[in-house]
């Protein structure tokens, strides 16, 4: 059973391009990436979330 992501592919993506580890998924795929790094996307996708939250609750 495939498991949904959360994340946008794009999202995945741009992140992954960001933190420095977008040519391990092109050579081996999602899985290929290390457990930190997969942890470390996952911290930069929360604070990007929150940043955005956070500037769409100062607009009320």
């Amino acid at each position: 059973m495939a498991r949904k992501s959360i994340m946008s592919d794009r999202l995945k993506v741009e992140i992954a391009k960001e933190l420095g580890f977008y040519d391990t998924v092109e050579r081996e795929g999602w899985g290929g990436i290390k457990a930190r790094d997969a942890g470390n996307m996952v911290k930069k996708a929360i604070e990007m979330a929150e940043r955005q939250q956070t500037a769409g609750n100062s607009q009320k």
